[in-house]
C-alpha cells in the first residue's frame, strides 16, 4: 500500500500546480479500491486536499508551510480535465469592471456543468450552472462584461452599458455586440441601442 501511495504522490508531483486528479486517472497504478484507500490516507495525512467529489489536488508547499493552490488555478485544471466552461460570477465581473462597489462575499463561479459546491482548504467554492450565452468568451473582457450585465439585470443595465462604453475599447464593445443573437431579448435590445447606435 505504501508503494501505491508513493506512486500516487510521484504522479501528482509531476502535474502542474493545482491540477485536480481523480481515482480513475490513477487506475494504472492499482485497483480502484486500493487507489481510493490511498487517496483517503493521503488526505488524512495532509499530502492531498479534496477539491470536490472524487477530485484531489496537491497542496502548495513553501517555507511558510502548506496551503491550497489558488482557486483560479484549480478551476482552470478542473475545466481542462472535465471539458466544462467555468467563468467568474457576474457579481465578481461587475466589481472588476467598476460597475458596482459590492465585493462578493463568497467564491461563486458559473459553469456549463452541474451546480455543486466543494471546499478547498477553508474556502467553500460554489459552481452554478449557467446558460451558454453567459459562458461565451470566458477569458475575454467582453465575456466579463456580458456576465456583469446579466447579474445587474434589466433595470441597471442601461447605466452599466454607458459606463462600459466609456471604459472599454471599441473592439471589446464590438465583441459584446456580436453576442447579441444569443442574449435574452432585453439585453440584446439594450446592447444594440448603446453599443451600435450610441
Amino acid at each position: 500500500m505504501e508503494k501505491l501511495t508513493a506512486s500516487i504522490l510521484k504522479h501528482v508531483a509531476e502535474l502542474p500546480e493545482g491540477t485536480p486528479i481523480s481515482a480513475k486517472e490513477l487506475l494504472h497504478l492499482g485497483s480502484r479500491a486500493a487507489v481510493d484507500q490511498s487517496l483517503s490516507r493521503l488526505v488524512q495525512r495532509g499530502r492531498l486536499l479534496r477539491a470536490g467529489r472524487g477530485r484531489y489536488v496537491q497542496p502548495v508547499t513553501s517555507r511558510f508551510g502548506a496551503r491550497p493552490p489558488s482557486v483560479e488555478t484549480v478551476l482552470r485544471g478542473l475545466a481542462a480535465s472535465s471539458g466544462e466552461l467555468i467563468a467568474p460570477h457576474g457579481a465578481a465581473a461587475a466589481n472588476a469592471l467598476g460597475l458596482t462597489t459590492q465585493v462578493p462575499a463568497r467564491s461563486v463561479y458559473l459553469t456549463s456543468g452541474r451546480s455543486r459546491q466543494f471546499k478547498l482548504g477553508n474556502q467553500t467554492i460554489e459552481l452554478r450552472h449557467a446558460p451558454a450565452w453567459q459562458l461565451e468568451m470566458t477569458d475575454k473582457p467582453a465575456g466579463e462584461a456580458i456576465r456583469a450585465l446579466a447579474w445587474l439585470r434589466k433595470s441597471a443595465a442601461p447605466m452599466a452599458l454607458q459606463t462600459l462604453r466609456q471604459r472599454l475599447p471599441s473592439p471589446v464593445l464590438k465583441e459584446i455586440a456580436s453576442a447579441r443573437p444569443r442574449m435574452p431579448t432585453w439585453l440584446a435590445e439594450q446592447v444594440s441601442q448603446l453599443v451600435t447606435h450610441g
